[in-house]
């Protein structure tokens, strides 16, 4: 039995999750702290994940249940944060509106959930 899930994003979905990740190398500041509760070992673990998990997304490969969460949960806080994450420069580095992002991610918490616990 594999361990990975497939979910069908569709672009827009992939393209939030895909920036997200982008961002922590970006305008966002992580902590030591904030990259283990993101479920990372490191901030140095997440910047060398977030290759791997931005490539698979790209490529709509399926992740691991743990990949998906980490890739939400730092989408989630790179987003809304102004402390830690992109927050009000969102929309200025991504070229995505607040209100559209939002939609997107409630799509994207209400579709990995699903897949995650069926």
């Amino acid at each position: 039995m594999s361990s990975e899930v497939a979910i069908d994003l569709s672009e827009g979905e992939r393209e939030v999750l895909s920036r997200g990740l982008n961002e922590w190398g970006g305008p966002a500041r992580c902590t030591e702290k904030l990259a283990v509760a993101m479920g990372f070992q490191s901030v140095a673990d997440l910047f060398e994940q977030k290759r791997r998990l931005y490539s698979a997304l790209a490529s709509n490969e399926p992740l691991s249940a743990q990949d998906w969460r980490r890739t939400l949960v730092a989408t989630e806080i790179v987003f809304a944060s102004d402390t830690f994450g992109s927050g009000i420069d969102w929309e200025t580095t991504t070229g995505l509106s607040d209100e559209e992002t939002i939609r997107v991610l409630r799509r994207l918490q209400r579709k990995i959930l699903r897949a995650l616990h069926p």
